[in-house]
């Protein structure tokens, strides 16, 4: 799989599904899978077994993963999500909005 535009931390807007429109960070980026993990968006239900006195068992309410061509990174500057492209600012290489220039 090639490098994924999406990293940790990134504000990102879901683009198609059934949470779609729906904006959050970037929790965990999974490349081998090609998913990530976005704060507040698709939870999914979790039995879990009792394991000992500290963690008790029951239903828990989790995000679960997306599948990375579902989001888009979100610009601030252009207020909507965008396609990440790459300049170079001096010898480092940054992210950018294809849409208006800025940086990411």
């Amino acid at each position: 799989m090639a490098n994924s535009k999406i990293k940790k931390g990134d504000q990102v807007v879901v683009v198609t599904g059934k949470e779609k429109g729906k904006k959050g960070k970037v929790q965990t980026v999974e490349p081998g899978k090609n998913k990530v993990i976005v704060q507040g968006v698709n939870f999914v239900v979790k039995h879990q077994k009792p394991r000992g006195q500290n963690k008790p068992g029951g239903i828990i309410k989790q995000e679960g993963a997306i599948h990375a061509s579902n989001v888009m990174v979100f610009c601030p500057k252009c207020d909507k999500g965008t396609r990440v492209g790459y300049k170079l600012d001096g010898d480092k290489k940054v992210r950018v909005c294809r849409k208006c220039g800025a940086t990411i």
